[in-house]
C-alpha cells in the first residue's frame, strides 16, 4: 500500500513529465538528418563524418519548421548550394549560420520567406560571387561574409557600398581575387562603369482633388544600366504603369481620400545598389461626419465624433436648432489626429436637465460640409421620473464665444439665429437666488420666534409677574 501511494501523486507527475521528455527528444532525433541535432527551436549540424550534402530539412509531421529560429551548419565540406526551397519553410528563421563548409551558390529567392532573418554568417565558404538580391528585402543586422573567395568584379561591389555605408567602425576583412588571383583588399576595389544608379521624380503639384487623376514621371541612369520600378505601398486608388527603359511613368486615377499621405517613390537599382525618389501626395476632400455618439460620462461629459475632411474643416454644433456659443464649460476637444482624420468630443462640464436637447455637429470646408445630430438627455427635470419632452432652450450659464481646436464654431454670418443663452441663464438662476435667500430669512425669522416664546413660558418672570405688575394701586 505505501509503495501504491508513493508512485502516486507528485512522484508519478515527475515519471509522466520526464517520459514526455524523453519522446520529444527521440521525435526531434528521428526529425533531423544524419550529423544533425534538433530540438524545438534549433538545429545544428557539425559532425563532419558521414556529414550533409543538402540543406537540412524537417522529416514531416515531426517537429513544426516554423518554430525553427536557427541553423547552425559547421565542417559540412558537400553543402554547396542553398536552393530556392531549402528555407522557405523557417519562416521564423532569425539566425543563419554556415561556416568552414563548402557553400558556393546560394540562389536570387532562396531567403524570400524568411524575413525575420536578422543575422547571416558565411564565413570561410566557397563563394565566388553572391548578389545584393538575396538580402535586399531583409531588415539585416548582421551579414558576416569573411574568408570566401570573391572575384574582384561588379557583382560585389554591392559589399564594398554596404561596408562603407555602415556607421559603425567595425569592418570585415574583406578580400577578393583579381585576374592574376591576387588577394585585393576589398576596400580598395575600383572597377570601371560600375557604380550606383540615381532616379529623379518630375512630379508635378501632387495637391489634388479628390476622384481627380495624376500622372508622374521618372527617369534612372547609372551604369550598369539599372531597372526602374514604382513603389506605391498600399494605394487604394486606381494605378497602371508605363516603363521603357530608362523612362518611367505612373498613372493614377479617380485618388481616393484614403490615399492622403502616402508615399509614392520611382527606384533605380543595378548591380550595386539602388536609389529613389519620392513625393507625398495630398488629397483634398470634403468633410465627412464618420462617427457621432450620444454622451458618456468620464472626468466630463462628453459627445464624441470622428470627422475627416482636408484642409482641416471647421466645427460647428448647433444646439435645439440655435447656434451653440462655446465657452469653458461647453467646447470642442480634439484628442487624436490622424493626417486627416479627427477624433474629439463635444465636453459638458457638470450638464443638468436643461442641457438636454437635440445636439447638431456641422464640419465644413472649401470642399462641401456634412452634419449629423443626435439627442442627448443628460439627467431627469426635478420631481420627475424621466425627462421633459419639450427641450428648454436655455443650456449653461456664463457660455461666452469662444475657437475649437480645430475651427471657428462662432461664425455669427450663418442664417440661423443664436440664442441669448447668457442672459436667460443669468435671469433664471437669479430668480432662484432670490427665493432661496427670502425663504432662508422667513425660516430664519419663525425659528427665533417660536424660542421666544418657549422661553417666555418656563420663565419665573413670565405671564403671572406681567399681571400682578398691573394690580398695584396707583397713589395720587
Amino acid at each position: 500500500m505505501s509503495s501504491w501511494t508513493r508512485w502516486h501523486g507528485p512522484a508519478m507527475a515527475r515519471l509522466w513529465g520526464f517520459c514526455w521528455l524523453v519522446v520529444g527528444f527521440w521525435r526531434a532525433a528521428l526529425a533531423c538528418p544524419t550529423s544533425c541535432k534538433c530540438s524545438a527551436s534549433r538545429i545544428w549540424c557539425s559532425d563532419p563524418i558521414p556529414g550533409i550534402m543538402a540543406f537540412p530539412r524537417l522529416e514531416p509531421n515531426t517537429i513544426d519548421p516554423e518554430n525553427i529560429t536557427e541553423i547552425y551548419i559547421a565542417n559540412q565540406k558537400r553543402l554547396e548550394i542553398i536552393n530556392e526551397d531549402d528555407v522557405e519553410a523557417y519562416v521564423g528563421l532569425k539566425n543563419l549560420t554556415i561556416v568552414d563548409s563548402g557553400l558556393k551558390f546560394v540562389a536570387h529567392k532562396a531567403f524570400l520567406k524568411n524575413s525575420n532573418l536578422q543575422h547571416i554568417n558565411f564565413t570561410r565558404n566557397k563563394l565566388t560571387s553572391l548578389s545584393r538580391k538575396h538580402f535586399r528585402h531583409l531588415d539585416l543586422t548582421e551579414l558576416i561574409l569573411v574568408g570566401n573567395p570573391f572575384a574582384c568584379s561588379c557583382d560585389i561591389m554591392w559589399i564594398k557600398t554596404l561596408q562603407e555605408s555602415k556607421s559603425s567602425p567595425e569592418t570585415q576583412d574583406l578580400y577578393c581575387l583579381n585576374e592574376s588571383s591576387k588577394n585585393i583588399p576589398l576596400a580598395n576595389l575600383q572597377i570601371p562603369n560600375c557604380g550606383l544608379p540615381s532616379a529623379n521624380l518630375a512630379a508635378p503639384n501632387l495637391t489634388v482633388e479628390e476622384g481627380k487623376s495624376i500622372t508622374l514621371s521618372c527617369s534612372v541612369e547609372g551604369d550598369p544600366v539599372p531597372s526602374l520600378y514604382w513603389d506605391v505601398g498600399n494605394l487604394v486608388s486606381k494605378h497602371m504603369n508605363e516603363t521603357s527603359h530608362t523612362q518611367g511613368s505612373l498613372r493614377i486615377t479617380n485618388i481616393s481620400s484614403d490615399d492622403s499621405g502616402k508615399q509614392i517613390s520611382c527606384v533605380a537599382e543595378n548591380l550595386v545598389g539602388e536609389d529613389q525618389d519620392s513625393v507625398n501626395l495630398t488629397v483634398h476632400f470634403a468633410p465627412t461626419i464618420t462617427f457621432l455618439e450620444s454622451p458618456t460620462s468620464d472626468h466630463h461629459w462628453c459627445i464624441p465624433f470622428t470627422v475627416k475632411g482636408n484642409p482641416k474643416p471647421a466645427l460647428q454644433w448647433f444646439y435645439n436648432r440655435a447656434i451653440l456659443n462655446e465657452s469653458k464649460y461647453i467646447c470642442t476637444k480634439i484628442h487624436v489626429t490622424n493626417h486627416t482624420e479627427y477624433h474629439g468630443c463635444l465636453q459638458l462640464d457638470n450638464p443638468t436637465h436643461m442641457n438636454n436637447g437635440d445636439y447638431r455637429l456641422v464640419a465644413k470646408n472649401e470642399y462641401g460640409k456634412d452634419e449629423k445630430q443626435i439627442s442627448a438627455h443628460f439627467m431627469g427635470w426635478p420631481g420627475d421620473d424621466g425627462a421633459d419632452p419639450n427641450y428648454p432652450d436655455v443650456i449653461y450659464e456664463d457660455y461666452g464665444t469662444a475657437a475649437n481646436d480645430i475651427g471657428d464654431t462662432t461664425n455669427r454670418s450663418n442664417e440661423i439665429p443664436s440664442t441669448d443663452v447668457a442672459d436667460k441663464a443669468g435671469r433664471e438662476h437669479l430668480s432662484v437666488y432670490a427665493v432661496v435667500v427670502i425663504a432662508s430669512v422667513v425660516g430664519f425669522c419663525l425659528l427665533v420666534m417660536l424660542f421666544l416664546l418657549k422661553l417666555a413660558r418656563h420663565s419665573k418672570f413670565g405671564m403671572k409677574g406681567f399681571v400682578l405688575f398691573h394690580k398695584i394701586p396707583l397713589d395720587g
